[in-house]
């Protein structure tokens, strides 16, 4: 006699199933039905792959060492599948798929870290701007190997990033390997609620502004026009060039990411989408209009930038509308769909592939940039009090006759505006020079 419960478990994993075996209590039953098997056959579907299944499943069901429920071992079944595909697919439960809401939104409890599975463990894919990881020092590239007493191997991703969250104000101790550091190593981290700031500015010389993305939230696009306008508003005169900021930006949403591609483009292509499903392709374009009218870009970017951030450099790139500096980035090309289920819960599949305007496909490649910089530090050379001196200052030296003897200025000892941007921050340093250099050769 059948048992309820093996009928019950075949409903669960349904019809597909259903029709190729019924689990008896003693094992595999009926599995010379003709009928079933033609069925099965008809679909498409491998028969004894799907026998293999359910006798591992009966197995378990009868001889593992403690009792587990048809809803865990399905599962379980479920998640292997999704995560034997690729870093990014997913199945998530009810309570993962509000979590997942939640942080595209701009505000989301935890630590404010980005990250994937890399070879059964964590890997940060960049930290957020101003929240405990990055104060933390935390690296693009680093390992976690143990969240507090427990060790991440043989985690699921969700699970090690339910384990980092916590309640506000409560610690968290990751252990970390890092490429240079020869032993792994312990950071002690205080949760906090994650606010999202994703965009901020600033002025970093006359006419030259600074605009840092550090992720792509649904209002990224709004933000960014408002930071823009702002920048306008202190340039005391024309705004000659901005630096865009994408270090460390794990990316987010991809229609925020068109949105800021098209704030600066003004036509042609902007993302493509292409995947096996005749429904997934889609040509994402610009609309007319340059909210800096043609002024120059320089657009920051390391080994943090992925997914949107990669989006937004291979347009401004393949346009000719920007000059991409930094490091290679992540490279995280594909597309993930969220598909609600019945049941509350939700499947994230990766269903595409991102290209470029000129057809580059960035999975695993990334964007590589037209000016390559190293993250370097750099400090301030003793001055030796010795003024220098010129042609002008040598004895008898002919005047200048079209200058009527003046000196022409050179430039400030502080030509940033802030003194120490060499040494706090080298590539946005050099990036503003570069900058400076475009609006030159634009004018000329």
């Amino acid at each position: 006699m059948r048992s309820k419960t093996r009928s019950s478990l075949l409903i669960a994993l349904g019809v597909v199933i259903g029709v190729i075996v019924s689990v008896a209590q003693g094992g595999l039953a009926d599995r010379g039905n003709a009928g079933n098997n033609d069925s099965v056959e008809a679909q498409g579907l491998p028969l004894d792959e799907l026998r293999t299944f359910v006798e591992i499943l009966n197995r378990v069901k009868q001889g593992y060492v403690e009792d587990v429920s048809d809803q865990a071992l399905l599962e379980n079944s479920i998640r292997g599948m999704l995560d034997g595909l690729d870093p990014h697919s997913a199945y998530l439960n009810a309570e993962e798929f509000k979590e997942i809401s939640i942080s595209t939104s701009g505000k989301f409890g935890g630590l404010g870290i980005e990250v994937q599975m890399a070879n059964g463990f964590v890997k940060v894919v960049a930290p957020i701007d101003d929240t405990p990881a990055s104060k933390a020092n935390i690296q693009a590239g680093d390992l976690i190997i143990r969240i507090d007493d427990q060790a991440v191997k043989g985690m699921s991703l969700m699970d090690a990033v339910k384990a980092m969250r916590g309640d506000a104000g409560s610690d968290v101790t990751l252990t970390l390997l890092r490429e240079e550091r020869d032993e792994p190593f312990k950071v002690t981290l205080k949760r906090a609620v994650i606010r999202v700031e994703s965009v901020k500015s600033r002025m970093l010389d006359r006419g030259y502004g600074y605009v840092r993305i550090t992720q792509f939230s649904s209002q990224t696009g709004d933000s960014l026009k408002r930071e823009i306008s702002d920048l306008k508003d202190k340039a005391e005169g024309p705004l000659r060039g901005i630096v865009l900021d994408l270090r460390n930006n794990p990316g987010g949403v991809l229609n925020s990411a068109v949105d800021v591609a098209d704030t600066f483009i003004n036509a042609g292509d902007i993302v493509s989408i292409r995947g096996r499903a005749p429904n997934t392709d889609q040509q994402f374009a610009a609309t007319p209009g340059d909210m800096l009218d043609g002024a120059p870009i320089v657009v920051l970017v390391n080994e943090g930038s992925a997914s949107a951030s990669e989006i937004v450099a291979g347009a401004l790139q393949d346009d000719n509308r920007a000059v991409i500096m930094g490091n290679r980035t992540f490279g995280k090309g594909s597309v993930q769909t969220i598909v609600p289920l019945a049941n509350g819960a939700a499947l994230k599949l990766t269903t595409a592939r991102y290209y470029t305007p000129s057809g580059r496909s960035i999975q695993a490649e990334g964007i590589e940039p037209d000016v390559g910089i190293q993250n370097v530090n750099v400090t301030a050379a003793e001055s030796n009090n010795v003024t220098p001196f010129s042609e002008a200052d040598l004895a008898g030296a002919l005047s200048n006759d079209t200058r009527d003897n003046q000196r022409v200025p050179g430039p400030s000892n502080d030509a940033t505006g802030s003194g120490d941007l060499a040494q706090t921050d080298y590539p946005l340093y050099e990036a503003l020079n570069l900058l400076k250099g475009l609006h030159i050769l634009r004018n000329r």
